[in-house]
């Protein structure tokens, strides 16, 4: 049951983070950011949120940028989703790999 409400939690949070980074890249020409997945705690303390960022050469940087506005973040899905949750999770971003490992894995392949 709990894992179940942990799901559709991750999911919200997950789309409403991909809308509010779709908005603030759009003055950023050449950068595009995904939320890949969420992840959120058992007891919806912490969200656990992997970044896939495009061109990846600038993905620490960003990274880091976007950590360092994590509050103003936070803020921002607590105004988005205020009906739905009563406590807004503490916000953890990582860098999404996944697809840089695939495509080094098919350049391997090729060889």
């Amino acid at each position: 049951m709990q894992e179940t409400r942990q799901n559709r939690i991750a999911r919200l949070l997950q789309k409403e983070l991909s809308l509010i980074f779709q908005s603030q890249t759009r003055s950023m020409h050449g950068v595009m950011i995904s939320v890949t997945r969420c992840r959120i705690s058992p007891d919806l303390s912490i969200c656990t949120a992997y970044l896939s960022i495009f061109p990846s050469e600038r993905a620490d940087e960003l990274v880091k940028n976007i950590t360092a506005n994590a509050q103003t973040i936070r803020y921002e899905l607590g105004t988005r989703v205020r009906n739905q949750l009563r406590i807004i999770p503490e916000l953890r971003f990582f860098v999404d790999d996944s697809l840089d490992y695939i495509a080094h894995i098919d350049e391997l392949l090729k060889k």
